[in-house]
């Protein structure tokens, strides 16, 4: 597990963060960091400020990144990209997450290293990640100035024939009276500006179903799944966006069986794949593309 319990004692009372800088080498930004998302216990409670007097044991809560030989798709000098597979988090949802795609990052390249972008956890494809925090800073600059394009593969229910513009603004729910409030997002005038092209690729009509590529002009959460739901031909698999509520609450509540999920959805996992990432960074264009095969993954996890 990459969070790992150290602990400490303090022989006679003193303030945290002279402690902890002495003892851990930590900077004062670092304790009071630590200290905000309750990573130092004494007593078995988080202290409430780097001020405060500490005595006797103490519990620190620290990331020891691991690794389960996730290779990179491609290594640079300032980034690194990873193709990352379907079901892996990017970042732990908590402490007792037992392993994410930023466990491989700092594992293999170290603690300075840093994941630039997110996709969702069951889509697969490329991420860009930053070896340092100056390139970091610059990579995160680089997406919200819309400098960098991505495109991602998407298989959809339906024959698409024709290329859409799908324009149409997204808006997270703030409805906590209603159980999908859990979906997240919706199409609603009073949402962000969201844009999406997609260009048909193949059509399937013995599943009645096609790939398409999706290229997102805006990086709205869940963008390219509600745009599709949006234009009534939601992505196959997709557990959320295009089910009923009670299937929805059974996938959050994870009582939705594989059988079941294909039936539903049509596929045993999101069939959305991130897979192209172009841009220009340090005086070099950039194309990157994923290896993978995203047709012989959508009909391996199409069958029951």
């Amino acid at each position: 597990m990459p969070f790992v319990i150290k602990k400490m004692f303090v022989p006679q009372k003193e303030r945290a963060a002279s402690f902890l800088k002495r003892e851990l080498e930590l900077s004062q930004r670092d304790i009071q960091r630590y200290i905000a998302i309750g990573r130092v216990l004494a007593n078995k409670k988080p202290i409430a400020k780097p001020s405060e007097y500490i005595e006797g044991e103490i519990e620190f809560i620290h990331f020891e990144p691991i690794s389960k030989g996730l290779a990179p798709h491609l290594i640079e000098e300032r980034f690194v990209v990873f193709d990352k597979p379907s079901g892996m988090l990017i970042h732990p949802q908590n402490r007792f997450t037992e392993y994410s795609l930023i466990d491989e990052l700092k594992a293999q390249f170290g603690m300075d290293a840093n994941i630039a972008h997110r996709i969702d956890q069951e889509t697969s494809g490329l991420v860009l990640c930053a070896k340092d925090k100056k390139s970091e800073v610059d990579i995160k600059m680089m997406f919200q100035e819309r400098d960098m394009k991505k495109k991602y593969l998407a298989m959809v229910h339906g024959e698409l024939k024709d290329e859409l513009r799908i324009d149409a603004p997204l808006l997270r729910y703030d409805d906590e009276k209603s159980a999908l409030v859990r979906m997240v997002v919706k199409v609603d005038p009073s949402g962000k500006e969201s844009l999406t092209f997609v260009k048909p690729l193949k059509y399937f009509p013995d599943t009645n179903t096609t790939i398409v590529e999706c290229s997102p002009h805006t990086g709205r959460q869940h963008q390219i799944r509600v745009h599709m739901f949006h234009m009534k031909h939601p992505i196959v698999g997709d557990p959320v966006y295009g089910q009923s509520e009670n299937s929805v609450v059974r996938y959050l509540d994870r009582e939705l069986g594989i059988d079941e999920r294909v039936k539903l959805s049509g596929a045993k996992r999101l069939l959305l794949h991130a897979n192209e990432l172009e841009f220009e960074l340090y005086g070099k264009n950039y194309n990157i593309r994923s290896s993978v095969n995203f047709e012989k993954i959508c009909q391996e996890n199409m069958k029951i």
